[in-house]
């Protein structure tokens, strides 16, 4: 028998229904997670929407009609999030994914729902009621670059904006934070049990570690991420080496990998002993955690359906 090793939702399920979607939510609730990961970016009007990326993208978002006859924002898709407000952002259509390329790895599996809004996390967290699914933990990404403050949400706001939605829905102890810019782990520190340091190639840098430069570690990221109080390690699975777990494993550093899509990947992950994987298919991901004898995450079930 191995370990106990979480299965985490990527984007709810990616590969399978329309991201960052209450319909993909709560599909990944449903084939059963332990952690179900989405990202949340601010609007004009201080909302908390659902959307991997800073601007409307053309890829998860098509335009259908402005909010208001006239409105010189339109058409939405290309502009900054937090240039528009969530009435102009709910008008877009985020259920059909449209990829400009033939290779797109999700068009050929990602089921598409139509007529599919971009959520609040206030609607995500009433979701997540609904489904009873207290033993599943909330990944909240806070998208964040800070490079580009024209496109980002002042940090400190934006932390204390998801803490707020949290607390009134109950979940700030069953949710985690994640974020690339570790402002926002430091910012939520002393809010929040758990602090998700992602990192991947292009993000090691002061600028996004909180000004924290590694190479004052030796380049020992989970230092780095130690430094910064977070209380897990998330990298992008190429980063994922024996020196970085055995300096991860000597901090007490849980490591989570992220975005894993092949099991025999997630079975070498697993060897070299991660706590979690990232992956857009939860499905596939359960195929290997039965092959392994692993424990696998509950199915969660609406309370509307239950005999």
């Amino acid at each position: 028998m191995y370990g106990h090793v979480e299965l985490h939702g990527h984007r709810g399920a990616r590969g399978l229904r329309p991201e960052n979607t209450l319909p993909g939510l709560a599909f990944a609730l449903e084939l059963g997670v332990d952690a179900l990961e989405f990202d949340v970016t601010l609007t004009a009007d201080r909302q908390l929407i659902l959307s991997h990326d800073l601007t409307i993208s053309a890829l998860t978002s098509a335009d259908t009609t402005a909010f208001t006859p006239g409105d010189a924002m339109f058409p939405y898709v290309g502009k900054p999030v937090k240039s528009l407000t969530q009435y102009q952002i709910r008008t877009l259509d985020a259920g059909v994914r449209r990829p400009k390329k033939a290779n797109d790895p999700f068009a050929a599996t990602q089921v598409p729902i139509p007529d599919t809004r971009m959520p609040t996390l206030g609607a995500v967290l009433a979701l997540v009621g609904a489904y009873g699914a207290d033993q599943v933990r909330l990944h909240v990404e806070l998208k964040s670059d800070p490079t580009r403050p024209d496109l980002s949400p002042d940090h400190q706001l934006f932390t204390d904006l998801v803490l707020a939605e949290l607390a009134r829905h109950n979940r700030v102890q069953t949710s985690a934070i994640l974020s690339f810019d570790w402002r926002i782990l430091q910012a939520a520190r002393d809010a929040v049990p758990h602090r998700f340091a992602l990192i991947e190639a292009d993000t090691i840098d002061p600028a996004w570690l909180a000004g924290f430069e590694v190479r004052d570690v030796a380049d020992d990221i989970p230092a780095a991420a130690e430094a910064v109080g977070a209380t897990a390690l998330s990298p992008d699975r190429v980063l994922i080496d024996l020196p970085l777990m055995t300096s991860a494993a000597l901090r007490g550093l849980p490591v989570v990998a992220w975005t894993v899509n092949d099991p025999e990947e997630a079975a070498s992950l697993i060897d070299l002993g991660v706590a979690g994987i990232v992956t857009d298919y939860p499905d596939r991901m359960r195929e290997l955690w039965t092959g392994r004898g692993m424990r696998l995450p509950a199915r969660s079930v609406p309370f509307a359906t239950r005999p």
